[in-house]
């Protein structure tokens, strides 16, 4: 038997590729005409405006609903923040609900035309525009930040140099700028006790001889009070410049129960003790004056 040509299998296979050819020839519209059309790729520009667009959308919103930088423009808040340094406040957690809480760094719209007769900035194009999407600090918002010390429900109190006291508690404050006193020396900023009414908070600066913040505004409409609604939000990162990067997390002070029932409750507590003193006492004055006479017979 003669061994197969290899010529031939050559032929076969070739033959094979042949005929996959004459399929798929350009033009040939046979049913075995099986080659993928190529789509055509859209260029990078005409792609470009919709991915800008598609950021701006996001950044919009992270603004609106996530997130929001702040420029710090002051020293109210001094050591804690510096003039310039950039805050990230959560605008996330009011949206569920939350309410600031004793010890929080906050941003609030000005309440009570507390920004009188500060200089108003003049931004440009460019800075309103980066501001509106939140890429920018805000520029044009008169918004103000501070520390919480009280809440709805709670009684603060200050006399003369300190310490500052919260339903009767007092607090340690080691972020108070170095050489101040909790309260001021001088009679308006130094000497009050007030009453935080519920949906409000009484809001103080951390450098408390640099900071018009509740005590010297209770001549406003609420009284030095913050109304919760007007709260952007808890500053929680210090972002900028990257050297001060650090979160900004409750002092311990806060952690001890300030709540104004659990002072309501110690003082019931001592209630019951008064009340069974006071009753004591006459019977043990009635009893010596019925044992005095039987022992003089």
């Amino acid at each position: 038997m003669d061994a197969p040509d290899p010529a031939t299998d050559d032929a076969v296979t070739s033959g094979s590729d042949s005929a996959a050819d004459e399929r798929t020839q350009p033009g040939d519209d046979g049913p075995g005409d099986s080659a993928p059309k190529q789509k055509t790729q859209r260029s990078f520009w005409k792609e470009l405006p919709i991915l800008i667009g598609i950021a701006l959308v996001l950044a919009l919103l992270i603004k609106t609903f996530l997130v929001q930088a702040f420029s710090i423009p002051s020293d109210s808040m001094q050591n804690t923040l510096q003039q310039g340094d950039r805050v990230l406040v959560d605008k996330l957690t009011p949206w569920f609900g939350s309410e600031p809480e004793r010890g929080e760094v906050v941003v609030f719209h000005d309440p009570g035309n507390w920004l009188r007769g500060e200089p108003t900035p003049d931004p440009n194009a460019v800075q309103t525009f980066l501001s509106w999407i939140g890429l920018m600090p805000s520029v044009e918002e008169k918004d103000l930040i501070k520390r919480v010390i009280g809440v709805g429900g709670d009684t603060v109190e200050c006399k003369g140099t300190g310490p500052l006291k919260v339903n009767g508690k007092a607090l340690n404050e080691p972020y108070v700028y170095p050489g101040n006193t909790p309260c001021t020396v001088d009679d308006f900023g130094g000497q009050f006790k007030v009453k935080v009414p519920e949906g409000y908070i009484w809001v103080m600066g951390d450098h408390r001889q640099n900071s018009r913040d509740s005590r010297y505004n209770q001549d406003d409409k609420y009284h030095g009070m913050v109304p919760v609604d007007e709260v952007v939000g808890r500053a929680i990162v210090k972002a900028w410049p990257i050297n001060r990067w650090g979160t900004l997390p409750v002092p311990d002070t806060f952690d001890q129960d300030l709540s104004a029932r659990s002072a309501a409750s110690t003082a019931l507590s001592a209630a019951p003790q008064g009340l069974a003193l006071a009753g004591v006492v006459p019977v043990v004055l009635w009893r010596r004056r019925r044992i005095a006479p039987a022992e003089t017979r």
